[in-house]
């Protein structure tokens, strides 16, 4: 058994690494990449195995994913608010302490994130109708509180009904997506456009700034406040129905901290992915319910214990960790170069992704969603608000407006 750990936790490892190094790429990508091999894997490997190496693929993801989001500026899904700020450190020349900032929020989560899982088995399965009843009036209020409490309510209005105009339509029509990632790939094309595309064409051609690294900068108060609430983001959307780690990053910018305090942003934001993944899993064996596309893979195999990928997790979590830190300094290898030419060659790696596993429908949303992403810094207005493109959708399905 301990063999058996070790061998799909070291697999996960890599696997994670590997994804969360690609810009765009996410990890429920690979899962289902994997799922598709599942037979031929189950057989070699065992299912216990397997299922160990999709979950520390998970966790590891949530951890290196922030390397490309802060050096090249494509996020995946799970990623999308946090690279604004990330940005803004990165062009500072502290990209590094932003990866490692980033780091330590995901590593304190996985010690959060242990608890929380058990804890969200134990006592939340009794209380799982009436959660999945609010959760509409829950995200529909939240929306409300970011709007009026905006600097200008009708654009940030504005914002959020056409992103979430634009995610109802990618999310009803996803069937036109190419087989066999449809639903969770167009996801790429509809954050990447709003998040991605429309910052780097913005962007100035300025050299690649030099990056520099004189240790972490956030206050013992600010750390407790990202993990508690970074956590708690963590545990609503990795247990209600509908929603994503891409939700819970619009719940931490509705905590306060996304322009005045990037660091503890991305302590909250990172935190909130890693813990996403623990009580996902709880959900997984408590519901037989999926949050993402790993649930997905893991509820097709025969599962081990639940204690088992917990072990998992954390023993990814430490390797990733260390991981991190070593690759954040991989920054400071592209100084100098001209940033124009690296954004040209990374939207058009991405541009590659959508084709590839969204077809010409994915190419739509994308040039939709960079339409729109480039509006928010041409008024003024955070483009926080185009997270309308997730809470829109969960909040129509969840209250029965429309059918995703």
């Amino acid at each position: 058994m301990v063999a058996g750990i070790l061998l799909g936790c070291g697999m996960g490892v890599c696997l994670g690494t590997i994804s969360g190094l690609i810009p765009g790429f996410h990890s429920n990508t690979l899962a289902s990449l994997l799922l598709s091999l599942q037979g031929v894997l189950a057989s070699l490997l065992g299912p216990e195995v397997l299922a160990t190496a999709l979950f520390s693929a998970l966790v590891t993801h949530t951890f290196i994913d922030s390397i490309p989001s802060t050096y090249l500026g494509i996020p995946d899904p799970d990623n999308a608010l946090s690279v604004l700020p990330a940005h803004a450190l990165c062009l500072q020349g502290l990209g590094e302490e932003a990866v490692r900032v980033a780091a330590l929020g995901s590593a304190l989560a996985v010690v959060a994130g242990v608890p929380l899982s058990l804890l969200c088995f134990l006592l939340l399965p009794p209380l799982q109708p009436y959660l999945d009843w609010g959760i509409g009036i829950i995200l529909l209020g939240i929306a409300g509180l970011l709007v009026v409490t905006a600097e200008a309510p009708g654009w940030a209005l504005s914002l959020f009904l056409a992103s979430g105009a634009l995610g109802l339509f990618s999310f009803r029509y996803s069937f036109l997506a190419w087989h066999p990632f449809g639903g969770t790939a167009i996801l790429l094309p509809l954050l990447s456009g709003l998040f991605g595309f429309s910052t780097l064409l913005l962007a100035s051609g300025a050299p690649f700034p030099a990056q520099r690294f004189g240790g972490l900068r956030i206050e013992g108060k600010g750390l407790a406040s990202g993990i508690l609430f970074g956590a708690a983001a963590g545990s609503i959307t990795g247990w209600l129905p509908g929603l994503s780690s891409a939700t819970a990053n619009a719940l931490v910018s509705s905590g306060g901290g996304y322009d005045r305090e990037p660091r503890q942003y991305l302590v909250s934001a990172s935190a909130a992915n890693t813990v996403n993944a623990f009580v996902g899993l709880a959900t997984l064996y408590a519901l037989g319910r999926t949050r993402n596309g790993v649930m997905v893979a893991l509820l097709a195999l025969e599962l081990p214990p639940m204690g088992i990928l917990l072990i998992a997790g954390c023993l990814a979590g430490c390797a990733a960790y260390l991981i991190t830190i070593r690759l954040s300094r991989s920054g400071d290898r592209l100084r100098g170069l001209e940033t124009r030419t690296l954004n040209l060659g990374v939207m058009g790696f991405v541009a590659i992704l959508t084709i590839l596993f969204t077809g010409p429908f994915g190419i739509l949303v994308l040039c939709l969603a960079t339409a729109i992403g480039v509006v928010p810094p041409l008024v003024n207005v955070p483009r926080l608000f185009l997270m309308g493109a997730i809470m829109l959708p969960v909040i129509c399905f969840s209250l029965g407006i429309v059918t995703v």
